[in-house]
C-alpha cells in the first residue's frame, strides 16, 4: 500500500496536465500507471482508499483462507466494473495513445514480461495481468495468465522498476517514482526466510531464486538511477517520510500516506516540469 504514497503525485500530475508518450509501472505502480493512462483523478485515491472499507479486501483472516493477505481476485476482478466500488474507465485508457508496460515475472521461466495494450484488448485482459503484477510472493497467491504462472514484477532482475522496458522501447530520459526514501537499500534476505521460499515454491526454483537475489538487483538499479539522476537523465520521485508499511490496512493511515505524497509532489512540480522540459 505504499503505492497510496505516490498516487499523491499521480493526482498532481493529471492536475497539471501532464502526459507522457510511455509509461511502465510493476506492483502497485502497475495500478498507478493505469489511474494515470485513464486520466482518472477520483480513483487515484479511492484504488488505495477504498480497500480499506472493504472487508473483502484483505487481511490475515483472507490469508489464513488462502485468498492472500490481499484478495487480489476480488481487489482486480470485482471492483473495477461500472457498476462496483471502484470503477475503473476502460473507454479512455483503451483510447490513449500512450505506450503502456506492465510488467510481471513469470515463475516457470524466470522471465520479466512486460505487456502492452495490444496484449490486452478487454478489461479483463488488462484486471488479470495488473492483477499478476501485484502478487507479492508468500502473501499471496500466484496468478494464472494465458497459462502461465505470474508473480509480482517486483522480484524480476530490476528489482521492481520498468526502466529495462522504457529502455527496449526506445526511452533513456526517465521521470522515476520510488516508494522508498532516499538513502534506502534493502537488506539480503535471512537464511529462515529462504528456507520459507525453498518449501513453498520447490516447483518454482527460478522464483526462489528472484526473490533471493531481489536486494541485490533493487539496490543495483537504485545505484544505476541515482548515476543517471546526476547525468540530468532521470528525476526521482522519493518520498520525504513513507509513513506506512506495504501491508497497511488502516483507512487513517492510507489517507495520511497519500495526503502527505500529494503535498510532496505539489512542492515537486515545478521541478518535475523543469526536467520534463529540458
Amino acid at each position: 500500500m505504499r503505492g497510496a504514497y505516490t498516487a499523491g503525485l499521480v493526482r498532481v500530475m493529471l492536475e497539471a496536465g501532464l502526459s507522457f508518450p510511455w509509461v511502465g509501472g510493476i506492483s502497485a505502480g502497475c495500478t498507478n500507471t493505469c489511474n494515470f493512462v485513464s486520466r482518472d483523478t477520483w480513483r487515484t485515491r479511492e484504488a488505495y482508499l477504498g480497500l480499506t472499507t472493504d472487508p473483502k479486501a484483505g487481511g490475515w483472516g483472507s490469508f489464513v483462507a488462502g485468498k492472500g493477505y490481499f484478495n487480489s481476485e476480488h481487489i482486480y476482478l470485482h471492483t473495477s466494473a461500472p457498476d462496483e466500488s471502484i470503477p475503473f474507465d476502460w473507454d479512455t485508457f483503451a483510447a490513449s495513445p500512450t505506450t503502456v508496460r506492465l510488467g510481471a515475472f513469470r515463475c516457470d521461466t524466470g522471465e520479466e514480461v512486460y505487456w502492452g495494450l495490444e496484449d490486452m484488448p478487454t478489461m479483463g485482459d488488462l484486471l488479470v495481468r495488473a492483477r499478476a503484477s501485484s502478487s507479492m510472493p508468500v502473501l499471496m497467491p500466484m496468478v494464472e495468465v494465458d497459462g502461465a504462472p505470474y508473480v509480482d514484477g517486483a522480484v524480476g532482475p530490476t528489482g521492481g522498476f520498468a526502466i529495462d522496458a522504457a529502455r527496449a522501447d526506445g526511452y533513456d530520459k526517465l521521470l522515476v517514482v520510488m516508494t522508498r526514501p532516499e538513502g534506502y537499500r534493502k537488506p539480503p534476505m535471512r537464511r529462515h526466510e529462504i528456507e520459507v521460499l525453498q518449501r513453498l515454491y520447490s516447483r518454482y526454483p527460478a522464483l526462489v531464486q528472484a526473490v533471493i537475489d531481489r536486494p541485490e538487483n533493487y539496490n543495483r538499479t537504485v545505484e544505476e538511477l541515482e548515476d543517471l539522476r546526476g547525468q540530468g537523465l532521470a528525476y526521482l520521485f522519493r518520498p520525504e517520510r513513507m509513513p506506512i508499511a506495504n501491508g497497511e490496512l488502516r483507512y487513517d493511515r492510507i489517507v495520511t500516506a497519500f495526503e502527505a505524497g500529494l503535498a510532496q509532489a505539489r512542492r515537486e512540480l515545478p521541478a518535475i516540469e523543469a526536467f520534463l522540459a529540458s
